[in-house]
């Protein structure tokens, strides 16, 4: 069962937490549908967050992440790897979920390019029509881990130490 709009609009972190244990799922061309358990996920919570893109306000770049939670919001990183990130708000409101990892795929460079997402996703619904979504799966979540976010420096001690980073064990 895809996951309802409104589990998205909801406290980005307590949204970071609930998506361990679903499944990412990505529907290719030939009709096969790829899933893999979300395992790693980061929060970013609004203008006030340093290491969120939205510390400097609304942008043409970051303008997705204003919108209603249950958007993708997929951004180039280092002209590289594409990030995958699903708004977690209200409308107005810029907050998200980084997917830091899979079951199949460590680390969101390697999430990306595995599922062969691309900036082509950015700004779509999270629905099965956008090819794109996030679904229950039967996975058991075990003790849930906090810690700080990761490759966040530039944002100071206070909100590069924030424990936003969250995974479970089984």
């Amino acid at each position: 069962m895809i996951l309802d709009p409104c589990f998205f609009t909801r406290d980005v972190q307590v949204v970071a937490k609930e998506l361990l244990g679903k499944s990412l799922c990505v529907a290719r061309g030939d009709g096969d549908v790829v899933r893999s358990v979300i395992t790693e996920t980061e929060a970013y919570d609004g203008e006030q967050d340093l290491a969120c893109h939205a510390r400097n306000g609304k942008t043409e770049r970051n303008s997705v992440m204003y919108m209603k939670g249950g958007i993708w919001y997929i951004y180039l990183c280092y002209g590289m790897h594409w990030m995958v990130n699903v708004v977690a708000s209200c409308d107005g409101y810029p907050a998200a979920v980084l997917l830091r990892g899979t079951s199949t795929f460590k680390g969101p460079g390697r999430l990306s390019k595995g599922f062969q997402i691309d900036g082509s996703f950015n700004g779509r619904d999270i629905a099965r029509s956008s090819f794109l979504w996030i679904e229950e799966s039967d996975e058991k979540v075990g003790r849930i881990f906090s810690g700080p976010r990761i490759g966040v420096d530039f944002a100071g001690p206070k909100w590069r130490d924030i424990p936003y980073r969250f995974w479970f064990s089984k």
